[in-house]
């Protein structure tokens, strides 16, 4: 996988899942928001700590800074 998020974006993504977290351990919302707020956390944090994110590569944005790579 190519990295194509910067930092700035992993850390929206990580404050995020973090605030998803948070209102579900708090507020203790009805089973179906919980259930997509924790699902909504988890994708974000995962797409923070791997740096990629499948929308991005789809829809062909870079928010890593690093311009076009040479391709092998």
């Amino acid at each position: 996988m190519k990295k194509n998020m910067g930092n700035t974006d992993k850390m929206i993504r990580i404050l995020a899942a973090i605030a998803c977290f948070i209102i579900v351990l708090t507020l203790k919302p009805a089973a179906p928001y919980g259930t997509i707020l924790r699902a909504a956390g988890l994708l974000l944090a995962a797409t923070s700590l791997f740096s990629f994110c499948p929308l991005y590569s789809l829809l062909g944005m870079n928010t890593c800074g690093i311009k076009d790579q040479k391709k092998p």
